[in-house]
């Protein structure tokens, strides 16, 4: 741990309040560096803040706010030093069909999602420029696989990882380097919301096996901790998902067979009603706003 390149480096963290975002913190901590946990749920924040073992500042952040993420960066810089990473985590989730959601909560997601994320570079690239940093954009298997049920979520990581795509090639040439990390299901808050409604709970248990598996949030953040440690172009979670993004142009079509095959009889139910945000971090977006 003592030879990690993230020692007596600053990082940041966005949607640090919980789930991966709460374990990277946790896993960079270990490792010697200094954190910056931005995220809603202040008293969250705190709390981690306290309990880990190097310096760390926990800011209450929207990500949709830019002239927030601004003063964020200001306060990260004059408190712990200029970051040398970056992890764009924050996100949210809702789930139901398309033609029935509530416009403003589809759009949410987006917000969150794909504008915070480009938003929270915007912020910290002029520092990222000064350290020859790195930016992890958080992805997902939505990114290359997208699933019915989620179109709002499916989207927005679709335009992250188009997003990382672009910036990387922007900045390559001022030293930072730009990695997208693509994860599974992930045992997190809204993962287990998820799995009350039958909708999503069924389709996720006509999937492969493999590909159904939850997997735990320390395990994945160690993975991703390496990833930032590498500056890595990609990293997936599990490994096998490499093989789903080399198959990525089948998969519309199989996740369409799939569908009309299931979708149909949980129609017929009454089972393919709105969620609203999933998890306590769907919640806390939302208590935020109100």
């Amino acid at each position: 741990m003592n030879a990690s390149p993230l020692r007596d480096r600053t990082v940041v963290v966005t949607g640090a309040a919980r789930g991966v975002g709460a374990a990277l913190a946790r896993e960079c901590a270990s490792r010697g560096a200094r954190l910056a946990l931005l995220g809603h749920e202040k008293p969250r924040l705190d709390a981690l803040a306290a309990d880990l073992p190097a310096p760390a500042l926990a800011l209450g952040v929207d990500v949709t706010d830019a002239e927030a993420l601004e003063a964020a960066a200001d306060e990260v810089r004059a408190r712990l030093g200029a970051p040398s990473a970056v992890v764009a985590n924050a996100g949210i989730a809702h789930g139901g069909p398309f033609a029935g959601s509530d416009p403003a909560e589809w759009r949410r997601v987006i917000d969150v999602n794909l504008t915070g994320s480009a938003q929270t570079a915007r912020a910290f690239l002029p520092d990222l420029f000064r350290t020859a940093g790195y930016l992890l954009q958080i992805a997902s298997t939505a990114s290359f696989g997208a699933a019915p049920m989620m179109s709002a979520y499916c989207a927005s990581k679709a335009g992250v990882e188009s997003f990382a795509h672009a910036l990387r090639a922007e900045v390559a040439h001022h030293g930072v380097a730009v990695g997208i990390a693509y994860l599974n299901w992930i045992d997190t808050d809204m993962i287990r919301d998820a799995d009350r409604y039958a909708v999503l709970r069924e389709l996720r248990a006509h999937m492969p096996a493999p590909a159904r598996r939850t997997y735990p949030a320390d395990a994945v953040a160690a993975r991703l901790v390496r990833a930032v440690e590498r500056r890595s172009t990609a990293v997936y979670v599990p490994g096998w998902l490499r093989l789903a993004q080399v198959a990525r142009a089948a998969l519309p079509a199989a996740v369409m067979r799939a569908s009309r095959r299931d979708l149909s009889g949980l129609e017929a139910e009454g089972a393919m009603n709105a969620t609203g945000l999933l998890g306590a971090g769907g919640e806390a977006d939302g208590a935020e706003r109100a």
